[in-house]
Order: C-alpha cells, then sequence, then structure tokens
C-alpha cells in the first residue's frame, strides 16, 4: 500500500521547469492493455532514469520505457535535502574491518566517483539544478561522536585518503557553530527535483517512453517460470511485456515481495526557512558552501540552498508503512527547536516548508543493486541508506552498463542480489521501532 509523503518540499516541482521537451513531465497515459518494450525500467526517481538516460545514449536503438506509480520525481528523488557528498555502506573504519583495506578503499573512491557524475551530469543537461560545489563537514561535539571521528581519520590516513581533520577553530573558519572536530570532504548540494526533472527531459529528448499512474503489481519473470527470456509486468491497467526489465523502486521492495533481502523503508524529515538575511548566511555556510552533518545518526544536519534558505534534516525517522502524522509534526517540531538553536542569526527565521520523504535502509548499510535470484532479466536498485543522491546516479550508469553487456567482475560488495534478511513483522517490528527510538534519544542528546 503506498502512502504519501506529508508536506511539500522547498524545491520547484519537477514538472514547473518549462526547459526542455515537456513529453516527459506532463500529465503520463496509464499503462493500458499490453504495452512492449526492449528494456522497462520501473521507478522514474534518480536511478531510474538515469538508468534510461545512460542506456539510451548506449544504446540508441532499444525502445526504453519507464513507467512510474504517479510521474518523474513524485517520490524519494523529488522530497531529498539535496547533499551530494562521498559515502557508501558503513563507516571507512568499519568497512576496513568487514571488506579488507582494499575494497574499503575502492568504497570509498568509487563514492568520490558518483559525486563528480552528478556535478558531470548537471553540466551535461545544461541545467543548474541549484548546484553549488563546496565541502561536506561530518562533526561532533560529543565525546562518542569525537572517539568515532578519530577513528574513522585514523582509517582514511592508513588508506591514503585525503580527508583532512579539523579542530574546533578550523570549523569556526568555516561555520559558526560549536563544533570541537570534523572530518572535512569535497562535496556538493543542489536542488534533487531539478536534477530529476531535468534527467527526465533528457531522456524524453532521447526517445525513451514514460507511462505513469501504474503501480506494479507483480512480476512475471521468463526465466523463473520456464519459459523464454525477459519478463511481464503487472499494472492495474494492463500488462508490459519488456526484453530486460529495471525495477528502481528502493523501499517498495517489500510491499512487492521482490527477492531481495530486507530493505526497510524509513519515513525522514526536513524542514527549510524562507531566505535568510546576509548575516545568517554568512554564519552558516555562505562563503564556503560548506553543509554540516552531525556525526550521530540521525542528529540534525544543514546547508544552504542555491537561493538562501537553509534545510535541515535528521531527527526522528519512523517505519514508513503506515500514515503518520503526529510523528511527523513531532519530528518537524525538534527540527525547528534545533534550529533557533543553531545561531542567533536564526532564533527567529520563518520556517516556510516542512516535508518527509522515505529512504530505504539495509541492515549492513550497503546498497542492493543486481538481477533478481533466477530472473536474470529483472534488476533491482535500492537501499542507498540515505546516500541515494550521488550513489542512485551511479548505480544507474552501472546498471546501464551492465544491461549492454558490460563485465560484472570485480564489482564492489553492493552489486548484489539481496540485502541480509531481518524479520519486520510480529515482536520483531517492536524491536526495530525501539531502535529506532534509541537511535532519537542519542541524537538528542548530540544536538
Amino acid at each position: 500500500m503506498r502512502h504519501p509523503p506529508a508536506g511539500e518540499p522547498c524545491w520547484a516541482p519537477a514538472d514547473r521547469d518549462p526547459a526542455g521537451p515537456p513529453a516527459a513531465l506532463a500529465p503520463p497515459h496509464r499503462v493500458l492493455g499490453v504495452v512492449t518494450a526492449d528494456v522497462t525500467v520501473v521507478g522514474a526517481g534518480l536511478a531510474g532514469l538515469a538508468t534510461a538516460y545512460y542506456l539510451a545514449e548506449r544504446s540508441p536503438s532499444l525502445d526504453i520505457l519507464v513507467v512510474d506509480a504517479e510521474r518523474p520525481a513524485a517520490g524519494a528523488s523529488g522530497r531529498g535535502t539535496g547533499l551530494l557528498g562521498p559515502r557508501v555502506g558503513p563507516a571507512i573504519d568499519k568497512a576496513v574491518r568487514r571488506y579488507g583495506p582494499s575494497t574499503a578503499r575502492r568504497m570509498y573512491l568509487a563514492s568520490v566517483d558518483a559525486v563528480d557524475r552528478v556535478v558531470e551530469l548537471c553540466a551535461r543537461l545544461g541545467t543548474p539544478c541549484g548546484l553549488r560545489t563546496g565541502e561536506q563537514l561530518v562533526a561532533s561535539r560529543a565525546a562518542a561522536g569525537l572517539v568515532a571521528l578519530s577513528r574513522q581519520a585514523e582509517s582514511y590516513r592508513s588508506l591514503g585518503l585525503d580527508v583532512p581533520v579539523l579542530s574546533a577553530a578550523g570549523i569556526h573558519d568555516r561555520l559558526d557553530v560549536p563544533f570541537h572536530a570534523g572530518l572535512l570532504y569535497r562535496s556538493a548540494t543542489l536542488d534533487p527535483a531539478a536534477l530529476s526533472g531535468a534527467l527526465a527531459r533528457a531522456c524524453a529528448a532521447k526517445g525513451v517512453r514514460f507511462l505513469g499512474n501504474s503501480p506494479l503489481l507483480a512480476i512475471r519473470s521468463g526465466a523463473a517460470a520456464g519459459g523464454g527470456d525477459g519478463a511481464t509486468l503487472v499494472f492495474p491497467g494492463g500488462t508490459v511485456r519488456t526484453g530486460k526489465a529495471v525495477l528502481a523502486v528502493n523501499a517498495a521492495a517489500g510491499s512487492l515481495g521482490l527477492p531481495v533481502g530486507t530493505v526497510l523503508p524509513l519515513r525522514v524529515h526536513a524542514i527549510a526557512t524562507a531566505p535568510l538575511a546576509a548575516e545568517a548566511r554568512e554564519a552558516l555556510g555562505g562563503r564556503t558552501d560548506c553543509a554540516l552533518i552531525d556525526a550521530h545518526p540521525l542528529a540534525p544536519y544543514f546547508r544552504l540552498s542555491h537561493d538562501g534558505r537553509l534545510v535541515m534534516g535528521g531527527g526522528r525517522a519512523v517505519l514508513a508503512t503506515a500514515p503518520d502524522r503526529a510523528g511527523s509534526a513531532g519530528a518537524w517540531g525538534w527540527l525547528e527547536e534545533r534550529l533557533r538553536l543553531l545561531h542567533p542569526s536564526v532564533s527567529k527565521a520563518e520556517v516556510s516548508h516542512r516535508w518527509s520523504g522515505t529512504i530505504g535502509m539495509t541492515v549492513d548499510g550497503l546498497p542492493v543493486v543486481g538481477p533478481l535470484l533466477g530472473s536474470p532479466d529483472v534488476w533491482y536498485i535500492g537501499g542507498c541508506c540515505g546516500h541515494g543522491l550521488a550513489m542512485s546516479v551511479a548505480h544507474g550508469a552501472h546498471t546501464a552498463a551492465m544491461l549492454d553487456g558490460g563485465d560484472a567482475a570485480h564489482q564492489l560488495p553492493w552489486h548484489r542480489s539481496q540485502a541480509p534478511r531481518i524479520p519486520v513483522r510480529g515482536p520483531a517490528r517492536a524491536l526495530l521501532r525501539a531502535h529506532l527510538r534509541m537511535l532519537e534519544r542519542g541524537a538528542r542528546r548530540a544536538a
């Protein structure tokens, strides 16, 4: 069952940008009757759109169809906070312990490349998308956070990776906030809805077809059924017979019963102010384009938008399997309290937007990108664990290459068909909620 996210982000809806061909963003037709395609992408978020875009670029003769339950960028891709930073999987010190130094280093460098790919894609699409290149600071003022950052810094040094450590004075040179130490990354910020809209228009310009208002109901794989190649996708108004399929449905994997392990749907929250005065922008990163993320899970993070708004996220995360308006109101209220305490210049700033969106989380922190078990012609992309802005585009490019005959050897750990499974029903559901509440209490202490 689909539950619409609450509130509206401060980004202009993707379909309001008048640039480019309108075919992808106009109210789409539904899937009716029997439709055929060479490749069908289900999900018109960043991962699905990137898959279609790069595949159309690699193989212009392919008949590529994108189908969405609503329209492009209607889901999480248009509702993020626009942080474009390097990170995939667990923290670098944990990645070293789990996967070894060589793989941990490759994982981090792949995430850096993913950031660069999105910046390059914005330039290629010819639209600014609110892009601001700058810095991302992961910092702490709590003892546990400082210990964790120290371990990560040592791992970066041992791997020969350039991630500077900043003291309180170094942080103050960039942001007028009382954090004690942090790690500094090269990063960027942008308007995720604008990027999604530009990518959809670019796909349409390459001949990609779009159908919308068609939630996926079932998948019948030819290989799994003992038949031929390809798959049949079932929608309320009809079916799509396709040679290959990409299910870029992220946290909807569980409701569809996909055999990809457990990808938990978590609802996360954000707020944005009206455009700030010059003093506030200067104090909170306007000069260096520096965003800040508290090192503690779920603690607040913030950045400035291209039009001078302060965007803040973090706080309460809830299982997104049912509406929780009271929980969202509490999360927005807590974020607004943190905003008031952030700096005197924003103590009375107007909060103009409040919104939430759903992310996909895995228990080991790694995404899932690969063919369904027993169904080599059906791929799944999801579970970016809150780092989807950069990684979704990278995953789309990777999937397009694999569908076009690329070599799957020497892939990184998240190129896999399944995440670990965890029980999410019965008594285990209460344990999950208790764990989220524990993280939330820790975030409140850290803030």
